[in-house]
């Protein structure tokens, strides 16, 4: 049976509950467990995918098309684990199951409340996600306090009820605040939260704080005095150079030490070495050369809008040894031609019109001033555009979802979805075959000709234009088979042109990086180097 670890949070939100989830998997998988994730999000949303994200960052896939909440690409890159939608619970899922099983009858008459109706589904979904695994991390969202997470709160107290106490443990993350006009911490905010906490029933047994400010160990006892745990329990969390480092971090202060011995387990080997080579890696990046990566798109003032993209630049510029400065480049506003000034360009995904000129205009510099490029999703479907236009002189070349009547449509809606009314999930999503043409860009740096990437999207480039394309230089170098879909399109008298349809940065991971990425900023580096010659 899996024994649980339950994560709270409290003060206020976005602390970094996430991050010490996986930094905590990462640990207990060191030594051997097998460890599952999930995140329990009390939203009424079914699932991330409606979300604009400047409401909650981006949306992240998972091989079985779930879209999810972004702390999901966390655990998978700190685990090395694929996700799945089992992975990411939200309140809506459960009220919409636990209606459709009261439509059925299948409560037989009883009257359908919260409790026990909807914690027993939440615990049963629990229960599901656990087995086969030796440890269950389940993070819980929102902050303590607040009315939308309270049925999670509750499923989460009764998986302790008649068992054994070491069966699950609760970690609570919360704001240690520094004010600054008296120059002191201050410990009250913890205090009130772990007793709201302790309203509901549930007891922590170890305390994570987050603080701008070092905690002495003198505060470290009042918090563990106020808060019943002992001194050792209360686990520092400073903010660090890399989230990379968290791990290492909570080990030199033995919590998953605690854990063991709180949940009855031990050590089953002890191997940290790989991360321990990437982490001294981080250390030493301000040493490494410097390239300018732009990232041309519209979400550029909410970076959590990219944190997969971010994310899988940096394994990429710590396994290719190089330091990254990325400058965002807003297309509505900014001026494109500072893309010339780059060392290589990246046009990530996105939805809407807006921008979609900037993008484009973007591209073209890339292509004609010989930049690295490399396109992602909307970024593809805008490489094909600006090549319809300026080199195959289809000035009126657009997608049909920016301008509906325009002469040439080089991208369009496949017909199943010329008829979808509701955005919810309906999008081609999740992980799908593609076909590598051999003696291209994409075999060279895949070096397969079978690969499986993640998709999240509803338009795609049409097949009418392949033909002319190709006939003026424009390789569709990677197609999905089954349907007949260009998944990656390049442009070989460029020193480094490729797009791609799907999205590789959610399998990029810290100890094997993305192969598109990692051979994006290995050609800047290179181009860089012989700039200097």
């Amino acid at each position: 049976m899996s024994k649980y670890i339950f994560i709270t949070g409290g003060v206020v939100s976005s602390l970094g509950k996430g991050i010490t989830s996986a930094s905590i998997g990462r640990l207990l998988k060191s030594h051997g467990f097998s460890v599952n994730i999930v995140k329990c999000d009390p939203y009424i949303n079914v699932d991330a995918g409606t979300m604009s994200p400047y409401q909650h960052g981006e949306v992240f896939v998972s091989d079985d098309g779930a879209e999810t909440d972004l702390d999901l690409g966390y655990y998978e890159r700190f685990l090395d684990i694929s996700c799945s939608r089992g992975n990411n619970i939200t309140a809506g899922q459960i009220y919409q199951s636990v209606i459709e099983k009261e439509r059925k009858g299948l409560y037989l008459g009883q009257t359908v409340q919260v409790i026990p109706h909807i914690t027993d589904e939440i615990k049963n979904r629990f229960t599901e996600i656990s087995r086969g695994f030796d440890i269950t991390i389940i993070e819980i969202g929102g902050t303590v306090g607040d009315i939308e997470s309270l049925p999670f709160l509750e499923a989460a107290r009764q998986m302790k009820t008649g068992k054994n106490s070491s069966d699950s443990l609760y970690i609570h993350v919360t704001l240690v605040p520094y004010l600054n006009s008296s120059d002191e911490l201050k410990t009250k905010p913890t205090q009130h939260s772990v007793n709201k906490l302790r309203e509901i029933g549930i007891d922590p047994d170890i305390i994570v704080t987050r603080s701008e400010k070092k905690i002495s160990d003198e505060m470290k006892k009042k918090i563990a005095l106020f808060c019943s745990v002992v001194s050792e329990a209360v686990i520092e969390a400073p903010d660090a150079k890399s989230i990379y480092l968290v791990p290492d971090i909570f080990k030199k202060q033995g919590l998953d030490e605690q854990i063991m011995m709180l949940l009855r387990l031990r050590t089953k080997k002890w191997d940290f070495e790989e991360w321990n080579e990437f982490t001294e890696n981080i250390k030493k990046q301000d040493s490494f050369p410097e390239i300018r990566l732009g990232i041309a798109g519209k979400y550029t003032k909410l970076k959590d809008a990219y944190k997969s993209l971010n994310e899988a630049i940096f394994h990429s510029a710590i396994a290719n040894r190089i330091k990254v400065k990325t400058e965002y480049i807003d297309t509505e506003t900014d001026d494109i031609s500072k893309v010339k000034e780059m060392d290589a360009l990246i046009v990530p995904g996105g939805f809407g019109d807006r921008g979609i000129e900037g993008k484009i205009e973007a591209i073209r510099q890339a292509r004609e001033k010989g930049v690295p490029f490399l396109g992602i999703c909307l970024g593809m479907q805008c490489a094909a555009i600006e090549f319809a236009r300026n080199v195959a002189k289809l000035k009126d070349a657009h997608s049909d979802e920016f301008k509906p009547k325009c002469k040439d449509p080089v991208v369009s809606l496949m017909p199943g979805q010329k008829n979808i009314s509701n955005k919810g999930a309906t999008m081609r999503l999740g992980a799908y075959d593609c076909q590598i043409k051999k003696n291209t860009l994409a075999e060279k740096i895949y070096k397969k000709n079978t690969i499986k990437e993640r998709h999240r999207h509803r338009y795609e480039f049409n097949n009418e234009y392949r033909k002319l394309l190709s006939s003026i230089g424009l390789v569709f170098s990677g197609i999905n088979k089954k349907h007949d879909l260009v998944e990656i399109i390049e442009y070989p008298k460029h020193p480094f042109f490729i797009a791609v349809q799907f999205h590789p940065e959610f399998r990029s991971r810290p100890l094997s990086p993305h192969p598109l990425f990692y051979s994006l900023l290995k050609a800047a580096k290179e181009k860089k180097n012989e700039a200097k010659l």
